[in-house]
């Protein structure tokens, strides 16, 4: 009997040493919701010629995509590159992670990678970017995350297969044995050799490869590829669990020269405030130089954003959804650990500064409906235009 008990136990052993995460963990989902605001940085070689990062490989002759990969990465030499400006930056707009594109579809790698010679110590600036970048940004107490496209345009080039996004099967590691392997390879280095890695970003096919990561680091958080993760665009509604929204400043994801109208600060805090209210995290990009700066009309935006996170953070972090969303030009939050609930009141030209203004905000509940029909009693706030 004894024998048989222990037999059991040996194959429940090794069923359980089997058995795949398939989800974030729910603890770690909740510190995810808690994070709020977050930093989205898309650089590689090709902001050197200002081009729509990536994707002019797509479809490219032969010719064009031999000079890509072999002319681009001899001029890569950002020598204004600093990342503790970086996120000094990010942690003054009260930014709570970065994710960063150590590998976007071009294949280029922004680590010092042994799976292929297309990565930045094969550069004239021959330094781990992605090391000083996670190194400064933990400095701030800023969680790391990853951007990691699982196709590589790289890949399909030197395997003589069409580049483009999953317009061939191919395309698709978990039907592309080879792509999976060396997606595979590229995720040990990233999850084995740079410490703890708290978000991944997959964009792309996650399949296969969010079940390899979370074997190497069960506590990170896979955003894209597990949740939803729209860009440019907010829901009309409050999504349950968590959920990211990605958006840009102006009106490309890298470095665009020309032509690149950006948004006022304005409107990103009342995207902010928005995508709090409903649940949501913002992920907001910024795009560096070539020489490794952030453009001057980003850095401004963020130290807008900033003076705004200096008098409000509070009421954008650690926050859930209130059931009351909206109320006419109002937004709430509530406090995930008490009953503090954050209205957001815009100014407007009616809204002189340093005047007094008073405001009747409904609570929702079983009480009589107001002449608006938002159920509730009638709490009245006041408060005095600061210019912020």
């Amino acid at each position: 009997m004894k024998k048989t008990y222990l037999t059991l136990f040996c194959i429940l052993g090794i069923l359980m040493a089997n058995a795949q995460q398939r989800g974030n963990k729910p603890e770690r989902e909740a510190w995810f919701m808690d994070l709020g605001f977050g930093m989205f940085i898309h650089w590689s070689l090709d902001a050197q010629v200002g081009a729509v990062i990536s994707h002019s490989m797509a479809g490219a002759s032969s010719d064009y995509l031999r000079r890509f990969t072999t002319e681009l990465p001899k001029t890569f030499n950002p020598k204004k590159f600093d990342p503790e400006d970086w996120a000094v930056l990010a942690r003054l707009a009260g930014m709570k992670y970065v994710v960063f594109t150590a590998k976007h579809h071009s294949g280029f790698c922004l680590w010092n990678t042994q799976t292929t010679a297309f990565q930045v110590m094969q550069t004239p600036f021959g330094r781990d970017i992605l090391r000083e970048v996670m190194e400064a940004f933990r400095k701030q107490g800023i969680a790391i995350g990853l951007y990691f496209s699982p196709e590589d345009f790289y890949f399909l080039y030197q395997h003589q297969l069409p580049i483009g996004r999953l317009q061939h099967p191919q395309h698709y590691p978990a039907q592309n044995p080879a792509l999976m392997a060396y997606d595979k390879r590229q995720l040990k280095e990233l999850l084995t050799q740079y410490g703890k890695i708290d978000l991944l970003f997959f964009d792309g096919p996650a399949e296969g490869l969010k079940e390899y990561a979370w074997q190497l680091q069960p506590e990170l958080v896979v955003t894209r590829g597990q949740m939803n993760t729209p860009e440019q665009t907010l829901p009309d509604q409050p999504i349950p669990g968590p959920w990211e929204a990605c958006f840009t400043m102006g009106t490309d994801w890298q470095y665009k020269p020309t032509n690149d109208p950006h948004k006022s600060g304005t409107e990103i805090i009342h995207m902010l405030i928005e995508t709090r209210a409903k649940g949501g995290n913002l992920l907001l990009n910024v795009g560096p130089k070539p020489n490794g700066e952030i453009q001057m009309e980003q850095e401004a935006l963020l130290r807008e954003i900033a003076l705004w996170q200096l008098v409000n953070q509070e009421s954008v972090d650690h926050v859930r959804p209130w059931p009351l969303t909206r109320e006419g030009p109002y937004w709430f939050t509530r406090a995930r650990e008490s009953n503090t609930v954050y209205v957001f009141i815009p100014g407007g030209k009616e809204w002189k500064l340093r005047r007094k203004k008073r405001f009747c905000v409904s609570y929702p509940g079983r009480h009589r409906s107001d002449s608006r029909g938002s159920a509730g009693l009638c709490q009245r706030i006041s408060g005095i235009s600061t210019g912020i």
